[in-house]
């Protein structure tokens, strides 16, 4: 039976490809519990025993040096296993993130993390179902569902997982844009041949009085006399 227990998840690296050799610096969780956050996140920094590429670098801002005295991935993989044990798992571009966490568990011959979750749902696959031909980056989606990330310099793992939570719980309960189109055709079925709308039964009618009318066609005769009248002119 499911425990409605979902965990958003994000990492920084010190590139690209784990299969030369870069690695995990950074975790970072958020617990969902019925969709609803808990406040119970994991985070941790990495000493990834090598220098990030410069162009990653730029991206989180996290040196060797300020890595240098934290844990390696070794002494915090088993404290991650037990938070994420049987969850499912929401990321971002999810085969980035769980590459690098399948190799990680590898180097220390663990079972992969993708095996010891129950699911992952990747948001940006999402996203693109929803909103194809747009920006479907996680800056684009705060955008777009109206989800402040001010406070966002560079990419930290616990602050992308934190955004990434109320993105998702907006683009799952089809708020925002969608609401203009559900509404619409709900209000199209009520509608029939013997049930008018009560918008249009409650417009009130106002015909011109004599006097109005009389007016009126003083004014088109005046028209008239100055040249063709457009009002007065036959089909």
């Amino acid at each position: 039976m499911s425990t409605g227990r979902q965990i958003v998840l994000d990492t920084e690296t010190t590139g690209l490809n784990p299969r030369t050799g870069d690695r995990v610096i950074e975790v970072g969780c958020v617990e969902l519990v019925h969709r609803k956050l808990t406040g119970n996140n994991f985070h941790a920094y990495i000493n990834p025993e090598r220098d990030s590429d410069p162009r990653a670098l730029e991206i989180h801002g996290l040196t060797t040096e300020f890595l240098a005295d934290k844990p390696k991935f070794a002494e915090i993989a088993t404290s991650l296993s037990e938070y994420i044990q049987g969850a499912e798992v929401i990321i971002h571009n999810a085969s980035f993130d769980l590459s690098f966490l399948d190799a990680e568990y590898q180097k220390l011959n663990f079972p992969s993390f993708t095996s010891q979750v129950a699911n992952v749902i990747d948001t940006l696959a999402k996203a693109k179902e929803m909103h194809p031909g747009k920006r479907n980056s996680l800056d684009a989606l705060c955008d777009r569902y109206g989800i402040s990330n001010a406070h966002r310099q560079l990419h930290g793992a616990l602050l992308d997982a934190e955004l990434l939570a109320d993105v998702y719980l907006a683009m799952s309960r089809g708020q925002n844009s969608f609401v203009i189109d559900v509404l619409e055709p709900a209000r199209q079925t009520r509608q029939s041949a013997d049930q008018a709308d009560p918008v249009i039964e409650s417009i009130l009618v106002k015909l011109a009085s004599d006097d109005e009318l009389e007016a009126h066609q003083s004014l088109l005769n005046g028209l008239m006399k100055s040249g063709k009248c457009v009002w007065t002119a036959e089909n």
